[in-house]
C-alpha cells in the first residue's frame, strides 16, 4: 500500500526495525545517537539488535499480535534481511510506512526475479537459465556449463549452491536440493568482485558510498577494501550507474547493496542485490562521515541525504565463529567434517581460544566490532574489524598484521 508524502520523522519518534541481527543492532545504534527510539521484532530472545533496543517483541515474524504491536509503537519500520515474509511487510505497510517495501523485498528474495528486474534494468547479467521443471533441467543448453545451480531462493553466503560441470552433476544437484526452483549460473572468468551501497529516499534523491572490493572465501565476505586506486574508475562509474538503476527501477526507499563480478577483460556483470545495509558498506561505520546506518536511519525517517565522504582509506576484516577455535578452523581434524554457521560442533570440540583483542587494539586505526551474540559458531559472523590508516601502504600492512594476530588468511 502506498503512502502519500509525509513529513519527516524528527529524533524522539520511533523507528521499528524486522529483524534482530548485527545489521538490526547497527540500525538501532545509528538510530539512537540521533535521539530516536527503537522497536525490534525477532523471535530470538538474545538478538543483538533485540537486547540493545528499546523495546524487543519477541516473536515470530507472522505473530499477528506482534505486528499490531510493533505498528503501534513505531511510526515507520524498515528490515535488516530479506527473507522477511512478505506477508509480515504487507501487514505492516497497512499501518505504518514500510521502507524498502515488500515489493521490492520480494523481488531480493526470488533469484528469477532479481535477474529479470536487472535486465528490464539494462544491467548485464551472467547467461543464466531458470529450472524449474525436469522439461526446463532438459533443456539447458551446452553453453551453461560449466556453472553454479543456485536455489532461487533462501540463498545467502554460500548456501543453495553447488557448481556443476556436466549435466549428470546438475541432475544430482538439483535431485539434492529436492526440485525447488534453481537458475543455473554459466560460471565466468572472474578477475575481481566489487559492490556498490546505495540509499534512496521517498523524494527519488539518491547517494552511494564509493565503490568497494571484496574478497570472498567460501562463499562468505572475508574482505572488503576502499582504497583510491584498486577499482578502475570507469568501471567504478558504471557500477554506481547500474546499482543507481537499479534502485530507481524498484522506486526503491532505503540502503540497497549491488554486488557486481568483474571479468577478465574488464566486463562487469551484476550478481546479485540485497535490499538493506549489506557486510561490505560495515567499513563506513569507522571510514566516512556517514554510515550506510546512518543513511538507512535518514531513508526510513525522511530526513535529508546527503553525499557520504570517505575520509580515510579503509579495509574490513569480517570476524567468523572460526577464530574462537583453538584450530582456527571450522573443520573437525579428527572428522574432517565441516560445520555449517547455523550448526553446532561435534561435542569434544569447544570454542576454547578468545582471539587476542589487546593485540588488535593495539594496532594503529583498529576498530573493533562485536556484534553481542552469545555463541561462537564455526561460520557465524561475531563481529568486523575495520583498519583505517593515512595511506594505502601502511594500511595494508596493519591489515596483514591484524589477519597474522587472529589467524585469518592473508589477502
Amino acid at each position: 500500500m502506498s503512502h502519500p508524502p509525509r513529513a519527516a520523522l524528527l529524533p524522539g519518534a520511533t523507528l521499528g526495525v524486522m529483524g534482530g541481527g548485527q545489521l538490526g543492532r547497527m540500525f538501532v545504534h545509528a538510530a539512537q545517537r540521533l535521539g530516536y527510539f527503537t522497536a525490534v521484532l525477532d523471535p530470538d530472545a538474545t538478538s543483538p539488535a533485540g537486547r540493545v533496543s528499546h523495546h524487543h517483541l519477541h516473536a515470530d515474524y507472522l505473530d499477528t499480535p506482534a505486528l499490531a504491536e510493533l505498528a503501534r509503537l513505531a511510526d515507520a519500520v524498515t528490515t535488516e534481511f530479506e527473507n522477511v515474509p512478505a506477508q509480515a511487510l504487507a501487514q505492516l505497510a497497512a499501518l505504518r510506512p514500510v521502507a524498502p517495501g515488500g515489493e521490492a523485498v520480494a523481488i531480493a528474495q526470488d533469484r528469477a526475479l532479481e535477474k529479470a528486474h536487472f535486465t528490464r534494468c539494462g544491467v548485464p547479467c551472467a547467461p543464466h537459465a531458470l529450472i524449474e521443471t525436469p522439461d526446463q533441467l532438459a533443456a539447458v543448453g551446452d553453453a551453461l556449463l560449466p556453472g553454479i545451480l543456485k536455489t532461487a531462493r533462501l540463498g545467502y553466503d554460500g548456501k543453495g549452491q553447488a557448481r556443476v560441470a556436466t549435466r549428470a552433476e546438475l541432475a544430482r544437484a538439483w535431485d539434492a536440493v529436492r526440485h525447488v526452483p534453481c537458475v543455473l549460473e554459466k560460471m565466468l572468468p572472474l578477475a575481481d568482485e566489487i559492490s556498490v551501497v546505495v540509499a534512496r529516499g521517498a523524494d527519488g534523491e539518491m547517494v552511494n558510498l564509493p565503490v568497494q572490493r571484496n574478497l570472498h572465501r567460501g562463499g562468505i565476505l572475508a574482505v572488503t577494501e576502499v582504497v583510491d586506486g584498486l577499482v578502475d574508475p570507469t568501471l567504478a562509474a558504471q557500477a554506481v550507474a547500474a546499482t543507481r538503476a537499479v534502485a530507481e527501477g524498484l522506486a526503491y526507499v532505503g540502503v540497497l547493496c549491488v554486488e557486481f563480478f568483474v571479468l577478465e577483460g574488464g566486463a562487469l556483470v551484476v550478481n546479485e542485490m540485497a535490499p538493506r545495509p549489506h557486510n561490505s558498506g560495515h567499513w563506513s561505520l569507522d571510514g566516512s562521515d556517514l554510515s550506510q546506518f546512518d543513511l538507512q536511519v535518514r531513508t526510513l525517517a525522511g530526513l535529508p541525504l546527503v553525499p557520504p565522504r570517505q575520509h580515510s582509506p579503509a579495509i574490513m576484516l569480517n570476524l567468523l565463529g572460526d577464530l574462537w577455535f583453538p584450530s582456527g578452523t571450522s573443520t573437525d581434524a579428527q572428522t574432517g567434517v565441516h560445520f555449517g554457521a547455523n550448526s553446532a560442533p561435534p561435542s569434544g570440540i569447544s570454542a576454547t581460544r578468545e582471539p587476542n583483542w589487546s593485540a588488535v587494539l593495539a594496532l594503529p586505526g583498529a576498530h573493533l566490532h562485536l556484534y553481542g551474540k552469545t555463541e561462537a559458531r564455526p561460520g557465524r559472523k561475531m563481529g568486523h574489524l575495520t583498519l583505517t590508516g593515512p595511506d594505502a601502504q601502511s594500511l595494508r600492512g596493519t591489515a596483514l598484521d591484524a589477519c597474522d594476530i587472529l589467524g585469518i588468511e592473508r589477502f
